[in-house]
């Protein structure tokens, strides 16, 4: 019986409900399950003039499935995942319409061309290649006009059965071995006759690995003892193949260059040494593993991998075997203690030596010796629980450090996200990494989430153990797990993730200490792509008037008077406040790090003194934002002192020493008075001369 190429891929749904039913009842889910993919179609016909076509429907996602033959006579009835259909066609070419029904209903529908033609397929043209990516796999796609289908047959030894496709499409075969086989496609129409095609062909096996073994994670320098990695320092003077002898048995030695990463391969190994500098030998006892990768395309089934000491000018060795599985990389991790359990001292090893099973019959590839151990950290600045900053512009993206340009979280974008913003990044003083999320947090649609407030989605859902490197000379961070991240998980050292399945082992991020309790950490996710946070100590006392603030846009909310209270000589009135709309969106920013920040925009409200036309305009220079500036909160005085030429609140004119006529008579720092009235508004004043007490209402964004 032939052997379609296609795999029925369809959901059970009776077993689902019956298998999953809980006490909540809520199918909500059902909603987000898309529309069915890849429906198709595979078509046999008959080989004898009669036209009878069957139709097997394929699709993903799909629970049933109907179909137009195309030629005028209707519809299917509906059919079920994994059944055919029967149709008789006249002779003609018809364009079927297939259409996959979802468990929620939606619907798919794609349009599949049917030949059924009584004349023998003529001008066949087959192409047969040897996969590029797995070994011995051979991709056959044969086309003939006139064709519906068509046969292979890989002649290969005990598998006479053939395989089917539609004509024009692919099927692939792997053979158990390499070598020369008659492969014989016969291409079928609905007519008696076939017409057919026979190619000697050679299948060859991949031997070599097309992709470098995993990378190491990062580690403190004091935790590994490399032997051969690029990832980190190796033991100075090493020799890789010291020849003991095996070369006389046809074992050889190279180091493979694959795309500018280099290991060693060891040629039809029967053993082989690894011999550290003459008088040269590492301590172990402070490890926990030993760590190796090895790829192998056959002819080895296992590694025997032995530890050599020399303590005392005796020279004693103890083996452990792995086992390997072909064509792909294989890591593996000994423990030490598998070594001193054999009564191994590992206090002087100078040798390692590795014997393949079977005896030189096979090549091996070795990448990434190393010994370690888990991390041993010292308590660091950066040890603690860290979030977010709650407010604008702490989570932001540019093409440059420092630019937040392409886009930042703004007040409301904090306010919308605040299941993310309540996330959680701990740093552990033993070098473990922790992502707090809670119950919620923000998801994305890369992830599978809807860029809403949702559960948290692995494996960046801090399920998953972490550890994390910290090097305070180079200002870095990287965390070790598989969905350990901070700030936005897509963004990565290689780009920006589309899937939560390429979510890499290791992340680097670069971090700056702005105080003790305050950090700058950014990351350039591709080439001039930098995602940039800003996160606070959690737990550490902030000052309440840290935070995004501006005048409240309401008549009264900015006044003069003779009195703290009094602003009877003149206040902001409602016209006021909408003829000065361009001046009451300026926000003045309270940085967590003790920085303060005139935000103006485009434009604000611009005075005569300051060269302007009592109108909205450009901001004028000190009073522009355009300097560095810092504040001090005193709550024992209730006084807020800015320190920066041209930071203000509320009017620029407005000083300690009087009112400004000029913009060069700007003085280096300005005292106000400031009020709390609840925790989002501050009645903040300022005696400009004596008397004259200027007053504003700023409330927090």
């Amino acid at each position: 019986m032939n052997s379609l190429k296609h795999i029925f891929k369809f959901c059970l749904i009776a077993l689902f409900l019956a298998s999953c039913v809980q006490e909540d009842d809520n199918t909500n889910y059902v909603d987000n399950i898309e529309a069915p993919s890849n429906i198709s179609a595979a078509v046999t016909v008959t080989q004898d003039n009669t036209g009878l076509v069957t139709l097997t429907p394929l699709g993903e996602g799909a629970i049933s499935f109907v179909i137009d033959y195309g030629d005028g006579s209707g519809t299917s009835n509906e059919i079920e995942p994994g059944d055919s259909v029967e149709h008789t066609y006249t002779e003609g070419t018809y364009e079927a319409s297939i259409t996959g029904t979802g468990i929620n209903g939606l619907t798919t529908t794609v349009t599949q061309q049917v030949i059924v033609s009584f004349r023998a397929p003529e001008n066949l043209v087959v192409t047969i290649e040897n996969d590029a990516a797995i070994s011995k796999q051979v991709n056959i796609t044969a086309t003939a006009d006139f064709a519906t289908m068509y046969d292979v047959y890989f002649g290969e030894a005990g598998n006479d059965d053939p395989v089917s496709a539609n004509n024009g499409e692919s099927v692939s075969y792997v053979y158990q071995e390499a070598g020369t086989y008659t492969i014989r496609v016969v291409s079928k129409s609905a007519a008696i006759a076939t017409t057919e095609y026979t190619e000697e062909f050679e299948v060859t096996a991949i031997l070599q690995p097309l992709n470098s073994a995993p990378t190491p994670l990062s580690r403190n320098t004091e935790d590994v003892i490399s032997i051969y990695s690029g990832a980190y320092t190796n033991v100075e003077g090493t020799n890789y193949f010291p020849d003991w002898g095996q070369a006389g048995q046809g074992s050889g030695w190279a180091e493979f260059d694959l795309n500018g990463d280099t290991m060693l391969q060891y040629i039809n190994l029967s053993y082989q040494g690894i011999a550290l500098a003459d008088g040269t030998s590492v301590d172990l006892s402070g490890m926990e593993y030993l760590h190796l990768d090895v790829w192998t395309a056959e002819g080895i089934n296992t590694i025997e991998t032995s530890l050599i000491n020399n303590a005392g000018g005796t020279v004693t060795e103890a083996p452990v075997v792995s086992a390997l599985t072909a064509g792909e990389w294989t890591s593996i991790e000994i423990p030490i203690s598998d070594y001193t359990d054999q009564g191994l001292t590992v206090t002087e090893i100078f040798q390692l030596k590795f014997v393949g099973d079977p005896w030189a019959s096979g090549t091996v590839f070795i990448d990434n010796i190393y010994f370690y151990k888990e991390p041993t950290m010292v308590s660091t600045g950066l040890a603690g629980t860290w979030k977010l900053a709650q407010e604008a512009g702490a989570l932001g993206v540019g093409p440059a450090v420092g630019d937040i340009g392409w886009w930042n979280c703004d007040a409301d974008c904090v306010d919308l996200r605040a299941c993310y913003y309540d996330d959680t990044y701990v740093f552990g003083t033993d070098g473990s990494f922790t992502n707090n999320l809670g119950s919620e947090t923000w998801t994305e649609g890369w992830q599978g989430g809807s860029d809403s407030c949702g559960a948290p989605i692995a494996p960046h859902d801090g399920s998953n153990t972490a550890t994390y490197v910290y090097n305070e000379t180079a200002g870095t961070v990287t965390l070790n797990g598989t969905g350990a991240f901070i700030g936005l998980a897509k963004a990565v050292n290689s780009g920006e993730l589309s899937n939560p399945a390429d979510a890499p082992a290791s992340v680097t991020y670069n971090v700056d200490f702005i105080d003790a309790n305050t950090i700058s950490v950014y990351i350039e996710a591709g080439a001039g792509v930098f995602w940039q946070y800003k996160l606070v100590r959690d737990g550490a006392v902030v000052s309440p008037v840290v935070g995004t603030w501006k005048l409240a846009e309401e008549a009264g909310a900015l006044g003069v008077g003779p009195a703290v209270g009094d602003i009877g000589w003149w206040n902001c009135d409602a016209d006021c406040v909408s003829a000065r709309a361009c001046y009451y969106d300026d926000t003045y920013v309270f940085g967590t790090d003790g920085s303060f920040t005139n935000n103006l925009g485009s434009e604000t409200w611009t005075e005569g003194w300051q060269g302007g036309s009592d109108s909205c305009g450009a901001p004028i220079a000190p009073h522009d934002g355009s300097n560095p500036a810092t504040f001090t909160y005193d709550d024992s005085t209730g006084t807020i002192t800015l320190n920066g030429l041209g930071a203000f609140i509320g009017l620029a004119k407005a000083v300690n020493s009087g009112e400004l006529s000029n913009p060069v008579d700007t003085p280096a720092s300005v005292v106000y008075n400031a009020t709390f009235i609840d925790n989002n508004t501050m009645s903040v004043y300022i005696e400009s001369g004596a008397g004259v007490f200027w007053q504003y209402k700023l409330v927090r964004i």
